[in-house]
């Protein structure tokens, strides 16, 4: 298992016959996708938020190789120990929950972490504004780093324009799919921000990670012909689409004089920290 993990955590920094031309197109195609989901949260240029999407970036991806896959697979394991393949293979829609269920949560956990370490730094204290807004940050830097591994992946195993050109849209598929991922990535960290600077963190933690979970589950229902892959990634883009809209509206839902107070309060704890300092 340990061999599976490591390749796994490996595989998003080394892509053997992959030239930096298209390594560079991957990133590029990442980094627009994260740009276009987070513009209209208008993040404050504050480099504390953007740190916060590296640590995420990192972080993430380190929790999935090395805490999600030893957990799926002894949850796996688990359910072979009461039930043969065959058993499990017909109730695939109810055997496949807890798997996906740790998706959700150890993701979604890892992503609030350097949230929650930046709430410890401003003192157990931030505006909802604020943890909303360093929620996304931190979504969209795991959700960039996904991207772009996925995007290699597409490219290294020889996707090309003629790719397109015989197969159509459908060849486009995986970077539509990465491309609505990344703004659910955005949203849902961004809702979980939201509820620790409410005072409601473990609560919103397990509905994100609740959230995240029914996205996944479009995995489930692929592989048991319930969906085919134009309705998965409908169905992934719908959910992307209706939890960006209600994240955006805890946004910009206060009043202007509220959001400048809240701008103010922020000001005035970066400038008592730069005098500390």
């Amino acid at each position: 298992m340990l061999d599976q993990m490591t390749r796994l955590f490996t595989s998003a920094f080394n892509f053997p016959g992959l030239d930096w031309t298209l390594i560079l197109v991957a990133i590029a195609l990442g980094l627009v996708f994260g740009a276009v989901w987070l513009t209209p949260y208008w993040p404050p240029k504050k480099r504390g938020l953007w740190v916060i999407g590296i640590i995420s970036a990192f972080l993430t991806w380190t929790a999935i190789a090395f805490i999600q896959v030893p957990l799926q697979n002894w949850a796996g394991q688990a359910e072979l120990h009461f039930w043969n393949a065959k058993t499990l293979s017909q109730w695939l829609l109810l055997a496949g929950i807890p798997q996906i269920l740790l998706s959700g949560l150890v993701q979604e956990g890892a992503k609030l972490v350097p949230v929650v370490f930046y709430w410890w730094r401003s003192h157990f204290h931030l505006t909802p504004r604020i943890g909303l807004l360093a929620g996304a940050v931190s979504g969209a830097g795991f959700g960039v780093f996904e991207a772009v591994w996925v995007h290699n992946t597409i490219l290294a195993s020889g996707w090309t324009w003629s790719t397109v050109e015989t197969g159509g849209y459908l060849a486009l598929l995986g970077f539509i799919e990465r491309f609505f991922s990344v703004g659910f990535h955005i949203a849902v960290a961004a809702l979980a921000g939201y509820g620790l600077a409410k005072g409601l963190g473990w609560q919103f933690y397990l509905i994100t990670s609740f959230l995240h979970g029914a996205t996944n589950y479009s995995i489930v229902l692929l592989q048991t012909d319930r969906l085919t892959s134009i309705q998965m990634e409908i169905y992934v883009a719908f959910l992307a689409v209706m939890i960006t809209g209600v994240v955006l509206w805890l946004r910009w839902r206060k009043s202007a004089l509220t959001v400048n107070l809240d701008e103010k309060i922020e000001g005035t704890s970066t400038s008592n920290e730069a005098k500390n300092k």
